[in-house]
């Protein structure tokens, strides 16, 4: 079974927040704990106990480091830590992106390249702990996908490092571009580490999505604030997310649709975007014409794609078009299973695109740049081998309606 999970944000977030908030909704600590130690064996311990927050129940964890003199360690140092640990691929894959983000955002704000960021002594281990721990306390959830609504960051200034720093710091800062923020209240309310999570694990920031809900998790922060619980909650479905009166199904899968509204790009243009989207990643891309305020002709720009590509592709959309703001909402897509067929016509081949379902040919689409090259050069009007190639898919046993024979 998969689970999606939504992250409330909104009285902050840091790592070990994140993380005992995964542990409260039901995450096994051993899991945990074992896939830390395969990244640094012996050096980190995970516990919890029980807090209130603001009067509520929460649960606190603690990440205790054992290491007498931690190693200073770069994002390449932790890079390589990742790969070669004995971790689900799930766990290694999202743990780096986390990482990656993160030594971006920090490159960005000290001026020099993410491979040569250090993450200091304690902090370092923590930061394995928190990460690992989060992305290792997802998979033993089933956590497939997640979202998270907007984030607390907080307000005024921070002694750090490098001195006294305004919140948000400025790590955070560079993370939560693109994303929904609001002071929230005194203070640092989101860590790096925290924001780091969510901008890799979250590909949307929203709402609370429609879901059958399972299981709540709630994870306390150091300070206990009387007028604001300092927690973060996770929410996780029982099933994948769904439309409405949409039933979960096997060929069904997460995506994200990035939309915007131009009203100034030059329309020759517009075939190029299009062009760049789909060689960047994208499932789909397309145009539609609007109207918007005071009657001035537009379009809105929207591209379709998997949860992982959303973050290349809105950036490819900010670069190549006049847009000020991009919105981000979650999708199910569900597709049909393909297979390729091909068929002879005249003196050529054409491919075939077959569409089924349980079963049963729902399309046989011939590949039309196939047609259109066929057709140059046999000098018939393209409709003309299009039809030939349908007739020779249906004559092949390839029809609408039919049942798919395969071998």
């Amino acid at each position: 079974m998969t689970r999606h999970a939504w992250i409330d944000a909104s009285a902050g977030v840091a790592g070990d927040m994140l993380l005992a908030a995964l542990l409260d909704a039901g995450a096994h600590i051993g899991a945990v704990q074992s896939a830390i130690d395969v990244v640094v064996p012996e050096s980190v311990r995970v516990s919890t106990t029980e807090v209130t927050r603001a009067g509520l129940r929460a649960c606190k964890a603690h990440v205790d480091a054992h290491a007498e003199s931690p190693p200073h360690r770069t994002w390449a140092s932790i890079r390589t830590l990742l790969a070669g640990a004995d971790l689900p691929t799930a766990v290694r894959e999202r743990a780096t992106a986390v990482f990656a983000r993160l030594a971006e955002a920090e490159a960005r704000v000290h001026g020099v390249t993410a491979g040569d960021v250090h993450f200091h002594e304690v902090g370092a281990l923590d930061a394995i702990a928190d990460v690992v721990g989060v992305c290792a306390a997802l998979h033993d959830l089933d956590v497939t996908s997640v979202s998270c609504g907007p984030v607390a960051v907080g307000s005024g200034h921070v002694r750090g490092a490098h001195g006294r720093l305004p919140v948000p710091v400025p790590a955070v800062a560079e993370l939560a571009r693109g994303w929904q923020v609001s002071a929230g209240g005194p203070g640092e309310l989101a860590t790096p580490t925290g924001m780091a999570l969510i901008r890799a694990l979250a590909p949307v920031c929203e709402d609370l999505p429609p879901m059958t809900l399972d299981t709540v998790g709630v994870g306390a922060g150091g300070r206990d604030r009387p007028d604001r619980a300092n927690v973060v909650r996770v929410l996780i479905s029982v099933a994948p997310l769904t439309g409405v009166g949409m039933a979960a199904d096997a060929g069904t899968e997460q995506a994200v649709l990035l939309e915007c509204n131009v009203d100034d790009l030059d329309p020759r243009l517009w075939p190029g975007v299009l062009t760049g989207l789909m060689e960047h990643g994208a499932a789909d891309a397309w145009l539609a014409p609007i109207v918007m305020k005071k009657g001035r002709p537009a379009h809105t720009l929207s591209v379709l794609c998997a949860p992982d590509r959303a973050d290349r592709l809105r950036d490819h959309m900010f670069e190549h078009t006049s847009t000020l703001g991009i919105r981000a909402s979650p999708r199910r897509k569900t597709a049909l299973d393909r297979l390729f067929v091909t068929v002879q016509i005249r003196d050529g081949s054409i491919p075939v695109k077959v569409g089924h379902r349980h079963g049963v040919i729902v399309q046989a689409m011939p590949e039309f740049d196939d047609v259109a090259e066929l057709a140059r050069g046999l000098g018939l009007p393209e409709r003309v081998v299009l039809q030939e190639a349908l007739s020779a898919a249906a004559a092949a046993g390839y029809a609408p309606g039919g049942k798919l024979a395969l071998g």
